[in-house]
């Protein structure tokens, strides 16, 4: 009897695929990628093998004929990758998701004899034009140290040298998260108002290798925040950027980010948009539930322990206790429920901003946790980053608007 394991792994990273004979006790390589193998099964039957690649941001898929060895030909799709498959129980049809970072994605059906598919939905909104969404294409740049950094870009239609536009540096979550080649509705709408938009997937981001993904460990703050200051270097430099007019923003720990560019690189960015971010890694660390055990061992072990010496530097770095340091405008989101990044943590970065004189807006929903899943919620939220935005980064004529704090935002969805 074998079962399949992953080798050279950090939290849930792969590089080769192993095999091991419990009963030999010994272990095989079968694959091995030079991107990260994310997952790998055998159908119900064995008939195929479905391996899923992260490669360079994107999901690859192969299938495999275990009995002949060879991959069998995916559906293929102009600008769409296939990000998921299944089979039937019999083995004769696999159902399978495409989508892009222009697009939503569908689900279709594939008939693996008759090679005939058939699309089943159809998710994008009757009210957008496909045409207007733009499709996003991976850069990289040299950072300080000249460590290569990749990057996606999403560049609006309009934009060009005589059109020049405003633009954000976008930091994913994690630590250790990554901006993938993959739709997002809030990306695509603030593109679609005229915003470049760059996710920089600064040194400890998944999806590059075991090295690449400890380059921060124990150093936030510092070289993960320099590669996004190159990325807006690198924004600075295309000439359809207006190169003044460029801000950061991200979620959780790119919310951290966005508040560690305002405080220890306060000239670098015009605006910072937090997005529920950490800004005191000491309580953020030490307030991790006993049901996350597992993720708590290794978040000490990447960013300190926080009842050890480790607290003084975590002290350091952590933007709250430097909020003298802003300069430049800010808006804040938060969800009142968040167990991760708690309330407090926004509710006091916002007073210690405040006290600078600088413009800071603040959008609290009662009714949201770690990130905003409500539709009604959604809307809400991508409108007042973008009135944001229009005020101080465009710097369109207009009026900001209050904290809707003491609003109650109700449980009502928008399907």
């Amino acid at each position: 009897m074998v079962f399949l394991i992953f080798k050279d792994r950090k939290i849930y990273l792969g590089i080769s695929l192993m095999k091991y004979d419990i009963a030999a006790k010994t272990s095989t390589k079968v694959m091995e990628r030079n991107w990260d193998i994310a997952g790998s099964y055998f159908t119900e039957n064995g008939t195929y093998q479905v391996t899923y690649i992260n490669q360079d941001a994107k999901n690859v898929i192969e299938v495999m004929n275990v009995a002949s060895g060879k991959n069998i030909d995916l559906p293929a799709f102009d600008n769409m990758d296939i990000t998921n498959v299944g089979f039937s129980s019999d083995e004769k049809s696999m159902r399978f998701y495409a989508g892009g970072s222009h697009t939503p994605s569908n689900l279709f059906v594939y008939d693996l004899e008759t090679k005939k598919q058939t699309k089943l939905t159809d998710v994008l909104n009757d009210e957008i034009q496909a045409q207007d969404l733009v499709t996003a294409e991976v850069i990289r740049f040299k950072s300080f140290d000249g460590l290569e950094i990749p990057a996606i870009y999403y560049k609006p239609h309009q934009a060009s040298a005589d059109s020049k536009v405003p633009a954000l540096v976008w930091v994913h979550g994690g630590p250790g998260g990554q901006s993938r080649q993959n739709f997002s509705s809030m990306i695509q709408y603030i593109v679609n108002h005229g915003y470049a938009v760059l996710a920089v997937n600064n040194r400890g981001s998944s999806g590059y290798g075991k090295t690449f993904f400890q380059m921060d460990d124990l150093n936030h703050g510092d070289k993960d925040l320099k590669d996004c200051v190159e990325g807006k270097n690198w924004l600075a430099q295309q000439p359809e950027i207006a190169a003044e007019k460029i801000g950061i923003i991200g979620g959780s720990y790119g919310g951290y980010m966005t508040m560690a560019a305002l405080t220890y690189a306060p000239e670098e960015f015009a605006v910072g948009v937090n997005l529920f971010g950490v800004t005191n890694w000491i309580r953020t660390l030490r307030s991790i539930p006993p049901w996350w055990e597992a993720q708590k061992e290794a978040l000490y072990l990447e960013l300190g322990d926080p009842n050890s010496a480790d607290s003084v530097r975590l002290r350091k770095i952590s933007p709250l206790f430097h909020t003298d340091k802003v300069t430049k405008p800010l808006i804040v989101l938060q969800g009142s429920k968040d167990p991760r990044v708690l309330q407090v943590e926004s509710d006091e970065i916002v007073a210690g901003v405040r006290k600078n004189g600088v413009p800071v807006e603040y959008v609290l929903f009662e009714d949201e946790g770690h990130g905003f899943v409500k539709k009604k919620n959604q809307i809400e939220a991508y409108s007042r980053v973008l009135k944001f935005l229009d005020v101080y980064l465009k710097k369109d004529k207009g009026t900001p608007i209050k904290d809707v704090k003491s609003i109650d935002m109700g449980s009502d969805s928008i399907n």
